[in-house]
């Protein structure tokens, strides 16, 4: 390591500059805090951006179920396309732009749009100074101070340049681990599980008979790509391809054979599915098939010549990386699963290319920003969580642990709302898809809050969730729900002068806040009389 330098005069170090990163330090900022911002790639965003994944959203999101600051971000991506774009005059008009016309979501963009609007969003505290941002930095070290109460406190983090190998220590009053993998937790000595809990522990519907701490669910390497038929795009064979062609994942219940074809299994009732994949050709409406499952940029809601194809996302379960469990692996042993899942994806763009003919396929770096086409970092669906104040269980939020309700449970301690299919993808420990019916759910303080710990917080798919609940609160408006509450939770504790454990625990500083951010924004109840047709999510109905 280079020399170390300090960094003191911020009063927020936020860890990861993804979904839930970008959200808090906008928050942060704008309620007054000095903010540093950290990211270990090129690009903020996460989800949106460096995973290359359009939000996975409800069906009310238009209307409500989320924050006021998450509507506007999308708000204005859909401008941004109107200022930048050759939309047609109805495309250009429509309140509901979709560029991708994506079935997966109302709102499917490149990532490189996405990345555009959270910079803009985020420069005007960059300009004024109340905040920084240092890129291509990863946390690698941090001291702690227990304090009377037998509670710890954070005192410095240390970040390391990914490119020059130099540290800087930073000091803060409050830290947030808003990384993918929830690598801050274990540097501060922040109580937390992995992997999958025991139904002894948790008393779940679906959980384990015993503990599986390595067993979490696959991530994927994604990539864009587009069309064009008369085109010869076909990259050079993977080193990696004829393992992958030959690959059957080893599941129970058993997958339909080699995972490498147009043949898998439906989430929801684990039987054989054959996915439809017509390149530009197939129908527009939901469940039509793979190309506009999350297809990215649709070429009709723009001037005729302004494109000669589609670009659709691939996030499909051909490219789900079982070999490994990232969550739990040391810096070499991810780069070596990474490198892995990375030939897996370039393998099933090679199949389609070859063996199903599709020689057109074009990988689309340029809308992703790398060289190699694929997504800048892998998409992650699961997390270290911290062991929390109070624990988001599958009886809280499944709808078949609450027949007759509409709503999941209410939290006295509500901070916001989502709702999605407890969907777990197959794991590296052999089970393959969880996908069961959820309620509309909210967001508990005391699962923002750790055990142990008095000035951390998380603010990703690290918050205190059990694997199965995970499937529900990682998505997209979840999680920066999650980090936009936590930005405000750090200026309140500030202003204050008392910590999260006590505006949760002490009921006239719990209403304070709750009435805080529900000025900024923040819907912390559902509105009465859903119908739960109207906001079920698309995700894995093929």
């Amino acid at each position: 390591m280079g020399t170390k330098n300090l960094i003191s005069d911020i009063q927020l170090l936020i860890v990861g500059g993804g979904v839930g990163g970008s959200a808090c330090a906008l928050a942060a900022c704008e309620t007054g805090l000095r903010v540093l911002l950290t990211e270990e790639s090129d690009w903020l965003g996460g989800q949106f951006t460096t995973q290359a994944t359009p939000p996975d959203e409800h069906g009310w999101i238009e209307r409500f179920g989320c924050t006021r600051t998450y509507r506007g971000f999308r708000e204005r991506v859909r401008q941004y396309y109107r200022d930048h774009y050759p939309l047609t005059p109805k495309a250009s008009q429509n309140p509901v732009l979709n560029p991708g016309n994506g079935w997966v979501s109302p709102l499917c963009a490149e990532p490189k749009v996405f990345l555009a609007v959270l910079e803009t969003m985020l420069a005007p505290y960059v300009a004024n100074g109340q905040l920084t941002i240092l890129k291509n930095h990863a946390p690698v070290a941090a001291k702690t101070e227990t304090v009377e109460t037998k509670n710890q406190t954070v005192q410095t983090v240390t970040l390391q340049n990914l490119r020059s190998n130099e540290t800087v220590e930073v000091e803060a009053a409050y830290f947030v681990d808003a990384t993918e993998l929830g690598d801050l937790l274990p540097l501060t000595h922040t109580a937390y599980v992995t992997g999958a809990e025991s139904k002894a522990e948790t008393g779940e519907p679906n959980a384990k008979p015993e503990a599986q701490p390595h067993n979490s669910q696959a991530f994927s390497v994604c990539f864009a790509m587009s069309y064009h038929e008369h085109e010869d795009h076909t990259i050079a064979k993977p080193q990696d391809y004829d393992f992958w062609r030959a690959f059957v994942p080893a599941l129970a219940p058993a997958w339909a054979g080699p995972l490498l074809r147009l043949t898998g299994l439906s989430p929801r009732t684990l039987q054989p599915v054959h996915y439809n994949f017509q390149p530009n050709h197939e129908p527009n409406k939901a469940f039509a098939g793979l190309w506009t499952y999350r297809r990215i940029l649709h070429r009709e809601l723009f001037e005729a010549g302004a494109f000669d194809s589609d670009i659709t996302l691939v996030n499909y379960p051909q490219i789900d990386f079982l070999l490994g469990d990232l969550v739990n692996a040391n810096n070499d042993e991810r780069q070596r699963l990474i490198a892995q899942a990375k030939q897996q994806s370039l393998s099933f763009l090679y199949y389609l290319q070859t063996e199903l003919g599709f020689k057109g396929l074009k990988i689309r770096g340029d809308t992703t920003g790398t060289q190699d086409g694929l997504a800048m970092r892998p998409y992650i669906r699961e997390s270290r969580r911290i062991k929390a104040e109070f624990t988001i269980k599958e009886q809280h939020v499944a709808a078949s642990c609450r027949p007759e309700e509409v709503y999941a449970e209410a939290f006295s301690d509500s901070v916001g709302v989502g709702f999605y299919r407890i969907d777990l993808h197959p794991s590296v420990g052999g089970d393959n898809y969880l996908d069961v019916e959820s309620l509309p759910f909210q967001v508990p303080l005391g699962a923002l809050i750790p055990q142990n710990t008095d000035n951390l917080l998380p603010a990703c798919k690290n918050i205190g969730t059990t694997h199965i609940t995970n499937g529900c609160y990682r998505l997209h408006p979840i999680e920066w729900n999650i980090g936009e509450v936590v930005g405000y939770l750090a200026a309140y504790c500030l202003s204050r002068e008392v910590k999260p454990r006590q505006v949760r625990n002490t009921p006239d500083l719990l209403a304070d806040f709750q009435q805080f951010i529900i000025q900024k924004g923040v819907e912390i109840e559902w509105p009465p009389n859903l119908k739960l047709e109207e906001g079920d999510p698309h995700i894995h109905a093929m």
